[in-house]
């Protein structure tokens, strides 16, 4: 099954669709700080009520297993997601039950990091490795 694409070119300018997540802050592209992508802006995901169950999801997005959460610094600007909460077979962090987009209680010293280990760098491209589809 091949992954729906994460973003869209536009007069050669990329363009990423709301629901977007990259992992950011890691020392490789399968580790990071979780950032989501949601009306124009990035934003992080704050860590409350996160589980091993939450870390799944976003790995399993990147064709990736979990290894452990991670801390990979703070994130700047908006705070987007906030008491995320999934049972872990979900495929997507928006399939998730979350709070509103950017109403939260969090400081950036909240901001979730998860470390994946990734599977053949042939089953993707850089683009889907670095912006995984939600």
């Amino acid at each position: 099954m091949k992954q729906q694409h994460p973003c869209r070119l536009h007069n050669g300018l990329r363009l990423f669709s709301d629901g977007v997540v990259r992992l950011v802050g890691g020392d490789s592209p399968w580790e990071g700080r979780v950032e989501v992508f949601h009306n124009g802006d990035w934003g992080t995901v704050c860590d409350d009520h996160w589980t091993q169950q939450h870390a799944e999801v976003v790995c399993r997005q990147g064709h990736a297993e979990v290894v452990s959460d991670g801390t990979f610094g703070e994130g700047a600007g908006l705070i987007l997601l906030d008491d995320v909460h999934c049972e872990g077979s979900e495929t997507s962090l928006l399939d998730c039950k979350r709070g509103i987009w950017g109403r939260t209680d969090c400081s950036h010293s909240e901001d979730v990091g998860v470390r994946c280990r990734g599977r053949s760098s042939q089953e993707t491209n850089e683009v889907e490795r670095l912006h995984i589809q939600i």
